[in-house]
């Protein structure tokens, strides 16, 4: 069995290395991201056996996500190459000291093209666990079809399916993504979000409320993603949150698939939510704690060295 089966779009990312706005002659570090890539690797990096189902087109952006993937240990055995399609990029800038501004150029790119014909069913039914974000259900109807018919797949198996909502307001809105992640929440069995994208699904008045309300809809696993103020996790009658890990912040872009990656990693080990949470933590903090979405993600051996992962509230 794979340990996880990811369904998403890696972009290429090129990220203005200084502070402002851009000028010609500027240098820029080039690389690529992904909400469900970046949980694909932070997955390999802790162990685990992880493949990525995605369309990439056939140029050198593709061809680097491909080799980059394969190189950290994850499987492309679901990868398609689209030969009639570019592969989708975005560019990052420090506009100011404080703001971080994304453009994104994914309009009829390859990872937008996605289909259920591109899934292998095998590939599915045989993961522990399936995840995807709203990122991918928001880049077109075929992907949005294509993720609906792997929750069903790995629902069907008995698989864990995970949802990040990852709400992205450019890609659909929030009562089209509200409907949406409704009708497929039933088949859900870890979901994660901000406090604003929970809400998306349920009213509630404090974060521990909200987190009860979502529950109730019918995932075992609701994770309130809270930023600076830690996160917190509703597992059947129980609210546990955790603090961040303090750390000097370089990037605060994918600390939460970092967070993702780190909670579903301790989930299949067994741990209970407060170890799930701790994991998420420290993944999360070692993701902010250096430049690019998934560079700084851990190895197994280096989740020991951040401290500050003993303040446990319930």
């Amino acid at each position: 069995m794979t340990d996880l089966v990811t369904i998403g779009e890696s972009l290429g990312l090129f990220r203005a290395s200084g502070i402002g706005p851009l000028t010609p002659g500027d240098a820029t570090v080039f690389s690529f991201a992904g909400a469900e890539s970046n949980v694909s690797i932070g997955m390999a990096r802790l162990g685990h056996q992880v493949a990525m189902v995605q369309r990439v087109g056939d140029d050198a952006v593709g061809r680097v996500i491909a080799d980059r993937l394969r190189a950290e240990g994850v499987s492309l055995a679901g990868f398609v190459t689209d030969p009639d399609a570019p592969t989708s990029f975005m560019l990052r800038q420090n506009r100011t000291a404080d703001r971080v501004t994304v453009s994104y150029y994914r309009h009829g790119s390859a990872g937008s093209r996605l289909r259920r014909d591109d899934l292998d069913p095998g590939l599915i039914r045989t993961a522990r666990i399936l995840h995807t974000t709203g990122i991918t259900m928001g880049i077109s109807p075929s992907a949005r079809d294509a993720a609906t018919y792997a929750f069903d797949l790995a629902h069907e198996a008995g698989a864990t399916v995970s949802l990040d909502i990852n709400h992205r307001s450019r890609l659909w809105s929030a009562q089209e993504a509200g409907e949406t992640l409704r009708a497929l929440i039933g088949k859900v069995d870890v979901v994660f979000g901000s406090d604003d994208e929970l809400r998306l699904l349920a009213d509630g008045g404090t974060p521990e409320e909200l987190a009860a309300a979502v529950r109730d809809l019918g995932p075992a696993e609701v994770v309130l993603k809270r930023g600076e103020l830690g996160a917190l996790a509703r597992a059947g009658s129980e609210t546990v949150s955790v603090p961040v890990v303090p750390v000097t912040g370089v990037d605060p872009v994918g600390a939460g698939d970092a967070f993702v990656a780190g909670y579903l990693s301790a989930r299949l080990e067994g741990q209970d939510v407060v170890g799930r949470l701790r994991r998420g933590a420290v993944c999360g903090a070692f993701a902010v704690s250096v430049p690019g979405d998934w560079e700084g993600l851990p190895r197994r051996a280096e989740l020991d060295l951040l401290a500050g992962t003993e303040n446990v509230r319930r």
